[in-house]
C-alpha cells in the first residue's frame, strides 16, 4: 500500500471529523457550558444577595429585640410604680381611717367621761340632800352629825 495515499486519506478523514465536530458537536457543548456558567453566576449572585438580606434581617431582628426589651422594661417599671402608688394610697387611707377611728374613740371617751361626771354629780347631790334630810329629821345632836357624816364619807 501506498503510504502517501493512506496518510492523505487519514488527514482528510481527520479534517472532516474536525469540521463535523466544530460545526455540529462543539456549538451545543459551548452553549451548555455557557448556560451552566450563567446559572452558577446567578446562583452565586443570589447567594450573595441572600447573605446580604440575611445580615439586614438579622440587624432588624436585633433592633426589634432591643426595642421589645426596652418596652418590656418600661412596662415593668410603670407597673412597679403603679404598685408603689397603690400601696402608698392604701397606707395613707389606712392612716386616715385609723386617725378617724382614734378621734372618734377619743370623742366617745370624752362624752362617756362627761356623762360619768354628770351622773356622779347628780348622785353626790342626791346623797348630800339625803344626808341633810337625815340630819334635819333627827334632832340636832353633834354625835349624830358626826355619825351621819362618817356614813356619807363611806358611801362616797
Amino acid at each position: 500500500m501506498n503510504i502517501n495515499l493512506t496518510l492523505f486519506s487519514q488527514a482528510l478523514a481527520f479534517a472532516i471529523f474536525i469540521w463535523f465536530t466544530v460545526r455540529f458537536v462543539w456549538p451545543p457543548l459551548i452553549k451548555a457550558i455557557e448556560e451552566r456558567q450563567k446559572q452558577i453566576a446567578e446562583g452565586l449572585a443570589a447567594a450573595d444577595a441572600g447573605r446580604k438580606s440575611l445580615d439586614t434581617v438579622a440587624q432588624q431582628v436585633a433592633e426589634i429585640e432591643k426595642e421589645a426589651r426596652k418596652k418590656s422594661f418600661e412596662i415593668i417599671e410603670m407597673h412597679e410604680n403603679r404598685a408603689k402608688q397603690i400601696i402608698a394610697d392604701a397606707r395613707d387611707e389606712a392612716h386616715a381611717k385609723a386617725e378617724r377611728i382614734i378621734a372618734q374613740a377619743n370623742e366617745e371617751a370624752q362624752h362617756e367621761a362627761a356623762r360619768a361626771r354628770e351622773t356622779l354629780r347628780v348622785e353626790v347631790g342626791n346623797l348630800v340632800v339625803q344626808g341633810v334630810e337625815k340630819i334635819l329629821r333627827r334632832e340636832i345632836d353633834p354625835k349624830t352629825h358626826v355619825d351621819i357624816l362618817n356614813q356619807l364619807r363611806k358611801e362616797l
